[in-house]
Parts: C-alpha cells; sequence; structure tokens
C-alpha cells in the first residue's frame, strides 16, 4: 500500500488497507486565476487518488470552493477578498466567484485532475457552519461577543499546534481584539450587513475562513478522515485551527493523515500575484506548450520538495511528453506483448514510495531505450502506467491515419481500463458511452481495447 509522510507524525506513514477512503483536500479561494503554483498543491491530492484506485481502493474526494470569508490579510480583520476582487472589476461578488470558480475547474481539467465527488461553495453551506458554531458553543469551545461575533476558545483544545508545532504559548499576542478570552482565539463568526452576509443567532454576519473547511469536510465525509492535503502554506494557522474545530465538536480526532505539498518557485522567487511573480496555466498555453508540460514538471520533482519552475524546465517537460506521444503511437503499430513486469513493479514502487514521482520517471526512461523489450511491451506498459501519471501518453495514437484520439479521451480509455480490470462492468459501459459521445468508438479484444 500507499506510504506516505504524515506532516502532524512528522515521518512517512503506510496508509492502512481499506476498500474505501475519504480524502479531503483544500480548494481555491476564488477572486482570481489559480497560478500554477496553487495548482501543484491539487495535483497533490490527484496523484494520492490515482495511486489508492490503482490498488482497488474507493476513493471518496471532498474538495471547497473558498466565496466569502477569505480575508485580504489573512487574520482576523480586513476586507474580504472576494468583496474587494469584485468591487475592483465592477461587477458582483457572486459573478465573480462563479466567473473564477469556472477557471479553476478548466484549469484543473487541463491538468488531469479529476474532479471531486463533492465540491461544495462555502456560500451554499452557511447553515452547515452555523450549525458546527453552535455545537462549539454549546460544548464551551467557542463564545459569542455582544456585536454577534463568535470566537473559538483556543485553550479548549490542548493540543493545539500538533500540526506546525506553533503551540498557544508561543504565539505572538494578537491585539485586533481586546475583547478576546486569549489573545489566540479566531473568529469563527464576523459581524457584519454587507452583500456577502447572513442571518445567525448571534446577528447578521458572515464565517470565518477556518470554519468554512471544518463545516464542510465533516458534513460530506463524516467525522472520520483518512487523508487530508493542501499546500504547505495552510499548516498554519487553517490547519491547526480546521483541526481544533473538526476535533472539539466531533470528540475525537477526525483526519488519520495530514499531508503537505511544498512551496513553488519560479527563477528563483516565490510565486505570489502580489510580486508579479505568477504563471498562470494560460500563459504556459500561449507560449505553445501544452498543459500537461506542467505535469510532467512536477511529477520530476517529489511533491514535499520546494521546486523552482522555470521555462527551460518547461519547454524540457513538454520536449519529453510529445517524445513519449510519438513513441507510443509507434509502438502501438507493433505485435501485442505482455507488459514489461520488472519495469512496472519498479514504477509502481516508487509510487507507492511517498509519491517518489521522479524515481518513477527515471525507470520510464529506462524501459524508452530498453532494446531488450519488445515494443508492443512498452506501449502496454506505458499506457498502463499513465493510469497514475495522467499525462495522455494515448493522444497520438491514429494520428497519421487521421483517427488521433481528441482531448480528453486518452484519459477516458485508461480509466477504462482501470474499471474492466476491476470488473466494474457498469463503469466500462458508461464511459464506453462517454467515449462514443466524443466520437471514439471502442470495442474489446482478447489483448485489450481496440478504438478508432
Amino acid at each position: 500500500m500507499l506510504r506516505i509522510y504524515d506532516t502532524r507524525a512528522r515521518q512517512v506513514e503506510q496508509i492502512a488497507p481499506a476498500r474505501a477512503m475519504r480524502m479531503y483536500t483544500c480548494g481555491p479561494t476564488v477572486y482570481r486565476h489559480a497560478h500554477v503554483g496553487n495548482l501543484r498543491s491539487q495535483l497533490l491530492s490527484d496523484l494520492i487518488r490515482r495511486v489508492l484506485e490503482r490498488q482497488r481502493v474507493r476513493m471518496v474526494v471532498c474538495q471547497n470552493i473558498t466565496d466569502v470569508g477569505h480575508l485580504a490579510d489573512d487574520s482576523e480583520a480586513g476586507e474580504d477578498k472576494v468583496l474587494m476582487r469584485a468591487r475592483a472589476e465592477g461587477r458582483s461578488a457572486r459573478d465573480l466567484a462563479r466567473y473564477y470558480e469556472d477557471a479553476f475547474k478548466q484549469d484543473t481539467a487541463a491538468l488531469n485532475l479529476r474532479p471531486p465527488e463533492h465540491m461544495p461553495r462555502a456560500s451554499e453551506s452557511i447553515e452547515l457552519m452555523i450549525e458546527l458554531i453552535a455545537k462549539l458553543i454549546e460544548r464551551g469551545h467557542a463564545y459569542a461577543l455582544p456585536d454577534g461575533a463568535v470566537y473559538f476558545d483556543a485553550t479548549s483544545f490542548p493540543t493545539y499546534g500538533e500540526i506546525s508545532g506553533n503551540r498557544l504559548d508561543a504565539l505572538r499576542p494578537d491585539t485586533t481584539d481586546p475583547r478576546k478570552h486569549f489573545h489566540a482565539d479566531w473568529a469563527l463568526w464576523k459581524p457584519s450587513d454587507g452583500e456577502l452576509s447572513w442571518d445567525a443567532p448571534w446577528g447578521r454576519g458572515f464565517p470565518g475562513w477556518h470554519i468554512e473547511c471544518s463545516a464542510m469536510s465533516l458534513h460530506y465525509l463524516g467525522d472520520r478522515i483518512d487523508l487530508h492535503t493542501a499546500g504547505i502554506d495552510l499548516r498554519f494557522p487553517h490547519h491547526e485551527d480546521e483541526r481544533a474545530q473538526s476535533d472539539s465538536a466531533a470528540g475525537h480526532e477526525v483526519v488519520r493523515h495530514w499531508v503537505h505539498g511544498e512551496h513553488l518557485l519560479f527563477d528563483g522567487r516565490k510565486m505570489a500575484k502580489s510580486t508579479g511573480n505568477a504563471v498562470l496555466l494560460s500563459d504556459v498555453t500561449e507560449a505553445g506548450l501544452d498543459p500537461l508540460a506542467v505535469r510532467l514538471a512536477f511529477l520530476e520533482h517529489r511533491y514535499r520538495q520546494q521546486l523552482n519552475l522555470t521555462w527551460d524546465t518547461l519547454h524540457a517537460a513538454d520536449r519529453t511528453l510529445r517524445r513519449w506521444r510519438a513513441r507510443v503511437a509507434e509502438w502501438s503499430e507493433s505485435p501485442s506483448a505482455p507488459m514489461a513486469a520488472d519495469h512496472v513493479r519498479r514504477v509502481e514502487s516508487a509510487f507507492d514510495d511517498d509519491l517518489d514521482t521522479p524515481a518513477a520517471l527515471r525507470v520510464l526512461r529506462e524501459l524508452e531505450r530498453d532494446e531488450s523489450v519488445a515494443p508492443g511491451a512498452k506501449f502496454e506498459s506505458f499506457l498502463h502506467l499513465d493510469q497514475v501519471l495522467g499525462l495522455d501518453l494515448a493522444i497520438e495514437i491514429g494520428r497519421s491515419r487521421g483517427t488521433a484520439l481528441p482531448p480528453g479521451a486518452a484519459e477516458l480509455l485508461s480509466e477504462r481500463a482501470r474499471a474492466r480490470e476491476a470488473g466494474d462492468w457498469a463503469a466500462s459501459d458508461r464511459l464506453r458511452e462517454s467515449l462514443a459521445a466524443m466520437g471514439v468508438r471502442v470495442s474489446d479484444s482478447p489483448s485489450g481495447q481496440v478504438w478508432g
């Protein structure tokens, strides 16, 4: 089974075998386009999902959409980022959020990130948050102020800081609200009567950012969550606060494994809009590169290794991607042969070893050059492993005959092969219909799928 680094445990741990698993991944704040650094953290959950599904685990994934409650300065004060950007663009907060939500979904689809089973919006989950806040007040973990603000009592959660190492007694005093019982308490509800505000028992207002993920994860995945993923920047305070809220409401540890991906640099500097050093996926495609070259460039580095991305790196990844697709198309013309078992085993072992994708890619390059392996075996091996890599390596098949696969079809073919391997015939038939709608006719032969 998969072994992965658990941030809270501070060690690599084996994911306990199970037929089904629940995973929560922190989604975007939809007030601007996601840059490729944001997208790298989304790839982490996609890789975990693909590796576990290859091991016959049924995954249920929830990813939130933050369209309210995330303040401009990431503290207890300031203006909501969505409202601030909506005013600057001269549109409503709702229209702005939906626009950037759609843009995010287009980017993740272009990177072959599988969509989650649940993708709730914060603005449509307010009742869940109000119910959770009320429960925390009832259990003595939160308190309301006369103006309608509600704060979490940080001292009521003695194991605060186990994820990040930031202990309560070492945190700097926060003077934004002297009415707090303890300087490190954080807001669950903020009084407001603006565009993004709702009625609550404590008065009209909007939720704090941290309570959103607790409310949505508990509602959609329950109080036993196997994996929680995000970028390393969310360890503190977001995940510390989220853990305190969720565990206090449930009465036990909710998340079994916390997994974080490292920062992305571009040309040696941290990628951020504020510094003018942000690269969007649209910038990559406008440069004539395949968006999946970004995915491959990410795979060349371990997820918890800081990555310095450059345009040279992206161009090199694009060349490799195009070469592999051409080779797969070439190998597809050869007689079918069993997969290269040793190479496949080594790649899959690398996947299981804390998502060691660089090692997996080194084995693939070795397989590509190995003249002792039949072309048909290379073809089967590359397509099998692409179920985790997600690089659309079959997309060039048939191009010379004018029957190239349309975008997205290679991913569906890989998914259908996996469904048939698992004996999920209903999913296999459903995917066949989806492919037919794209103009790809699929039939099954003793050697596997045949399409045209």
